[in-house]
């Protein structure tokens, strides 16, 4: 199974935002692997203090959806099967281990699923190449630090080797750390064909058949094309075919402004191409907070050989072929009307992911997918086509569309395990970080603005918003890195923290110290004193949460007399 991570349509984090007529773009998702995947096989307990969310889904009545399909055996092979070996299934498996289940994973592609093998662990490689040529051509970067260096450039093929060892070590580790746990690692696309029972086997071979107490669905998902767009994987292609960087275009064009966009816009341009934007909404990033979105597209976008055409369709694609170049057709998105043609030398579609379901067997057990989802509750309990909960079926990941991020499947894998072996759990979804790895970073947690508002108005508090600059940062200046933001959106009557946006050096690092606190329940006037190393990128967070007014209680009692 294509066993992936990736970008969300989640309300709480940005998407790829590339619209094609109804059908909804889902976004790439970004890596959370745990520690084993780098050879550590130490397995560490987490112990969480997320929020909890609502119950409703415990008054769903469970439904056994057998139909002609048999019963449950009342013995099992396995206490646990995991359909797919990708972040998410390999986080579940090894927290399963940990809790004595005996636990098998069935893959059909390779182990790592898109994170490690075509998403974000070979992008993390390119972006790192393209982070250091970005720096070393910056000769009033280097001038300011006191250093001269020739004209940079590179290898081609030495940057693409790098970012396929990448994958490769790291899926290697995958496949060893679960062996040495006694995962049984099952070959082949599994397929259910009844409660509690799976088949799995390759193309032209005989089919097995196992049986587990309980099941996860953790398929993940493929990079979703717009109908009209050719790809032939050379000149117009997707992230699949990008992360091999089997050549580097004079001219590219990339339809979709999220965070696959924006990072291939990132190395695409340090390695010396020209970009063009192609985005559906009338503004690039649309998903990001918009401040944050304003001040990355004067940073990221404007400086740089992008240009970019918003509130447009790329409504036909042709690749090149017979010494033509790839041409791309662009309607506009509310008339319909056609609005320009472009002549290019490649086109990325990056209109974000589709979920990997066909095949899984679902109408066996009576599920029916929702735009190719399979449905859960909050505890990621399968539903069936009449809204009941299916007995010991679970889906985690992209394949359920709730946050499509891979440390999102990772932790909904570990929540699974945790109520299978009898705690019940609930995974707080607006405590999820997201990063976006451009230079310099995007990160998030929680609500943007907007969003804070919009739930303020509901539900009748006031919000307040706190900035920080990186220029005020001592670290960050030594760097000649000041260019960043940090932003935090809060209630000023008891301090809970709604979001936390960071636009900066190491900005993907410094949102934990955020999504913790989320995480936690911890509010400003707790965690503002907390002391921060000096000099250090984390004081950014320190002065954020300092800077935050809080209404003592005093002050509130006058207020409500």
């Amino acid at each position: 199974m294509h066993s992936t991570l990736s970008f969300s349509q989640a309300t709480t984090v940005p998407t790829t935002n590339y619209a094609f007529h109804s059908q909804s773009p889902i976004n790439l998702r970004f890596c959370g692997l745990r520690r084993e995947a780098f050879g550590i096989s130490i397995l560490t307990r987490s112990s969480s203090g997320r929020v909890r969310l609502s119950t409703r889904g415990r008054s769903k009545r469970t439904s056994a959806s057998t139909g002609n399909n048999g019963t449950p055996p009342k013995s099992f092979d396995y206490d646990l099967i995991i359909i797919g070996a990708g972040v998410g299934g390999h986080g579940a498996a090894l927290h399963a281990v940990e809790k004595g289940l005996k636990t098998a994973i069935i893959e059909g592609d390779v182990v790592g699923g898109t994170c490690v093998n075509r998403g974000c662990v070979p992008s993390k490689a390119l972006l790192a190449v393209s982070g250091r040529m970005r720096e070393l051509q910056s000769e009033h970067h280097m001038k300011a630090l006191g250093l001269q260096v020739s004209a940079a450039g590179y290898d081609r093929q030495g940057v693409a080797d790098h970012a396929n060892n990448l994958a490769s070590k790291i899926r290697s580790n995958l496949t060893n750390s679960m062996k040495a746990l006694g995962v049984d690692i099952l070959t082949g696309f599994g397929t259910i064909v009844g409660p509690q029972k799976v088949k799995y086997g390759k193309v032209g071979f005989t089919d097995n058949v196992v049986t587990a107490k309980d099941i996860i669905i953790a398929t993940g998902s493929v990079p979703f094309v717009p109908k009209g767009i050719e790809v032939d994987g050379k000149t117009v292609i997707t992230s699949d075919h990008a992360l091999k960087l089997e050549f580097v275009p004079d001219w590219i064009a990339i339809v979709g402004s999220g965070y696959i966009g924006l990072e291939f816009s990132d190395v695409y341009t340090a390695l010396g191409s020209e970009v063009t934007f192609i985005e559906a909404l009338d503004q690039l990033m649309p998903g990001f907070d918009p401040e944050i979105s304003k001040l990355a597209q004067r940073v990221l976008i404007n400086p740089r050989k992008i240009d970019y055409h918003t509130g447009v369709f790329a409504t036909k694609i042709t690749p090149a072929r017979d010494g033509k170049p790839v041409i791309v057709e662009l309607t506009d998105a509310k008339t319909k009307e056609h609005k320009d043609t472009l002549e290019v030398d490649a086109a990325l579609i990056a209109t974000g992911r589709a979920p990997f379901t066909y095949g899984l067997g679902l109408e066996n057990i009576n599920v029916v997918t929702q735009r190719g989802f399979v449905p859960v509750d909050e505890r990621m309990r399968v539903i069936d086509a009449n809204g009941n909960l299916v007995p010991h079926l679970y889906c985690i990941g992209d394949a359920n569309g709730k946050m499509m991020l891979a440390h999102a499947a990772s932790a909904q894998g570990i929540s699974v395990v945790k109520q299978v072996t009898g705690r019940d759990h609930v995974l707080n979804h607006l405590s999820v970080p997201a990063a976006c790895f451009t230079h310099p970073e995007i990160s998030m947690v929680g609500l943007t603005e907007p969003q804070a508002r919009e739930k303020a108005e509901k539900e009748g508090f006031e919000i307040s918003v706190a900035k920080t600059s990186f220029k005020a940062n001592t670290k960050a200046l030594a760097e000649n890195e000041g260019e960043g933001l940090a932003k935090l959106i809060y209630r000023p009557d008891n301090g809970e923290i709604l979001g936390v946006h960071i636009f900066g050096l190491h900005a993907a690092d410094l949102i934990h110290e955020a999504s913790n606190a989320v995480a936690l329940g911890t509010r400003i006037q707790d965690i503002r004193f907390a002391v921060h190393a000096h000099p250090t990128l984390s004081e950014v967070l320190d002065e954020l949460f300092k800077s935050a007014k809080v209404l003592d209680m005093k002050t509130l009692r006058k207020m409500k007399s």
